[in-house]
């Protein structure tokens, strides 16, 4: 079939989006309409298989890219270079190129890395939360891709959960409000956009995914891709609203999540799926699965694979990300349709959907990258609003032994200081998991300053800052000719199940390390974690100050603006900090609510 240049309305940039989606539609073969639906991981996406099977999306997973320490034009010659091939099928329609990009571009080198989810909770501010979007979308585009699996809008209900980190808090309110990132990435649509309708205003703009559908924050005991026990009006209460507000906003993508609802699992789930999301809430953009989702709805995972495919495009999953054995999805779904088990029609709705998204995302007219936007990778002005984060992100917990008397601010012209800790200067533990790979990794991983590179940089020229990763016997046993301590302990990297905790005690005995020098020295106490952790009396009895610092990311100079008084503290607690694991899960509307420190908690620490 040889299509005429002159009868293609989906090549006319003046047509109405409908327009061209109904045209190019009536003239995909079937093969090319499954290639439309198959999303493959990067180091299969060899050019023939991208032009021989129509694949219609390229992913890299967490940690996969072009070399060791790529740039963003790295990525880009590596992503233009799939985006070729693609073109060069039949009907040239361009893939869309997806990355998790969950707190900034976060794996690519250079790039600016945000607070996770979590710290921005604590900021309380919808506007950073945007202009973050904004300065992510700028970042992504600059390497290439077009997509960003971002947000996740879970509303957290335990913090043994390993994705804690992803979500904005424990509050719908809170988490409803945090959802303005998908402005910041595609844009702000009119007031006459028709709600549910995908939205991106223009090149520096991506689109956005809205994760994961739904209820993945109240698992049972906080079990990653476990099982929400729920009753679907509360899922409308609290799991269902932050999509709401992501549709208001013209989101394009949603992503369907690894756990269950009351023991089916969202990938089969066609109740909520396509009654809920699609045709009660609206959604017209089109529906992802997560990485092997498909696998997972059989035991052993990954067996009986048609059948999976059966029950998960039936269900209402419209691409499904593979994202290796792409071959075995196209035949087999390829069965399935000639067999009648999957009908005509879902197929050209899953298609329609995707091709209305690359449509609306200018990918036929713009498929290559823009190089003018490099220079926005790791710019100062991105790094100066990764800052700001940092700085109203800062939880203060503590402030003095005493109530009348504050140990901060402190003093940047102290004779002579102890930097100490795990933490103090490990740029990886400071970004967290989602950075470079998929659970993080320690050490210098990426451009960016460390709590012990701001702490140099804003005391006096005579302040000596003495830094031990673990304090010496010899230098706590000197504790008299310290003016104070910063002690920074706290988790180390993880991601998703790995991140799993029933107990949530401090790692590396940060807890002892605390101990030992607020028992010599006057001690403020930073710690850098994804959630709420074990904090034991001695901790909090010895210590004159202690901070919540989340996973603050590259810009370390956010925690120093803050504890040498140039800014005040602004965070506020996004999630309750338990007691005793033994109490999890707290609810903050319970009448047994009984928090070490409430939701909403946050201290100043300038008199009023």
């Amino acid at each position: 079939m040889v299509v005429k240049e002159e009868s293609c309305v989906y090549k006319n940039l003046d047509a109405p989006v409908e327009a061209r989606v109904k045209d190019l539609l009536s003239q995909m073969t079937l093969a090319e309409k499954i290639g439309q639906m198959t999303q493959i991981e990067r180091t299969v996406a060899s050019p023939a298989a991208i032009t021989d099977f129509f694949i219609g999306s390229v992913l890299n997973s967490g940690g996969s890219a072009p070399f060791e320490n790529a740039k963003s034009s790295d990525w880009a010659d590596m992503i233009d270079g799939f985006q070729r091939s693609a073109l060069a099928s039949r009907l040239g329609i361009p893939i869309i190129y997806g990355t998790d990009a969950v707190h900034g571009n976060n794996n690519v080198y250079g790039a600016t890395v945000f607070p996770h989810n979590i710290g921005l909770g604590a900021t309380r501010d919808a506007d950073l939360v945007r202009r973050i979007g904004a300065a992510t979308a700028l970042e992504v585009r600059a390497s290439g891709a077009h997509w960003a699996f971002s947000p996740c809008v879970a509303v957290l209900r335990d913090p043994r959960w390993g994705r804690c980190y992803e979500s904005y808090g424990e509050d719908v309110g809170l988490v409803c409000e945090m959802t303005s990132l998908v402005s910041g990435l595609q844009g702000e649509p009119p007031k006459e956009h028709s709600n549910g309708y995908p939205f991106i205003a223009g090149r520096n703009n991506v689109v956005a995914c809205a994760k994961h559908f739904v209820g993945d924050g109240g698992t049972d005991k906080g079990i990653n891709e476990g099982n929400t026990i729920a009753s679907y009006e509360e899922l409308e209460k609290i799991h269902i609203p932050p999509y709401l507000k992501c549709l208001a906003q013209g989101v394009s993508t949603v992503m369907a999540s690894y756990s269950s609802w009351n023991g089916t699992r969202l990938h089969a789930d066609r109740f909520l799926l396509t009654e809920v999301l699609k045709e009660k809430l609206g959604f017209k953009g089109f529906l992802v699965s997560d990485w092997e989702g498909l696998d997972r709805l059989s035991e052993p995972q990954g067996s009986n694979y048609r059948n999976c495919i059966k029950i998960a495009v039936n269900a209402g999953i419209d691409m499904v990300m593979v994202p290796f054995k792409y071959e075995q999805f196209i035949q087999d779904m390829t069965n399935l349709v000639e067999s009648g088990e999957i009908s005509m029609a879902r197929v050209n709705d899953a298609v329609e959907r995707i091709l209305r998204v690359k449509f609306v995302a200018g990918l036929f007219e713009h498929p290559l990258t823009d190089r003018s936007l490099l220079p926005t990778v790791g710019c100062k002005e991105h790094r100066e609003l990764a800052r700001e984060a940092v700085r109203k992100s800062l939880v203060l917990l503590k402030n003095g032994k005493n109530a009348d008397k504050s140990f901060l601010p402190l003093d940047r012209n102290a004779k002579r200081i102890l930097v100490t800790g795990t933490h103090v200067d490990d740029l990886g533990y400071q970004c967290g998991g989602w950075t470079k790979t998929w659970f993080g990794l320690s050490g210098r991983i990426t451009i960016g300053t460390t709590l012990l590179d701001a702490i140099k940089a804003a005391v006096g020229d005579k302040t000596e800052v003495i830094y031990e990763k673990t304090p010496s016997r010899e230098t706590l046993a000197s504790g008299e000719g310290f003016s104070y301590a910063i002690v920074a302990v706290g988790e180390s990297t993880y991601a998703e199940t790995i991140g799993d905790d029933s107990e949530l005690i401090i790692p590396f005995n940060g807890g002892d390390i605390v101990t030992a020098v607020a028992e010599k020295i006057p001690t403020l106490v930073i710690l850098i974690s994804g959630r709420p952790v074990v904090l034991e009396p001695t901790v909090l009895e010895k210590s004159e100050a202690l901070i919540a610092a989340w996973l603050p990311g590259t810009e370390g100079q956010g925690m120093s603006d803050v504890i040498f008084g140039d800014y005040d503290f602004e965070g506020k607690l996004p999630v309750s900090w338990f007691k005793r694991v033994e109490h999890l899960p707290l609810d903050a509307y319970a009448n047994s609510y009984d928090p070490l420190f409430p939701l909403g908690f946050g201290l100043n620490s300038k008199p009023v």
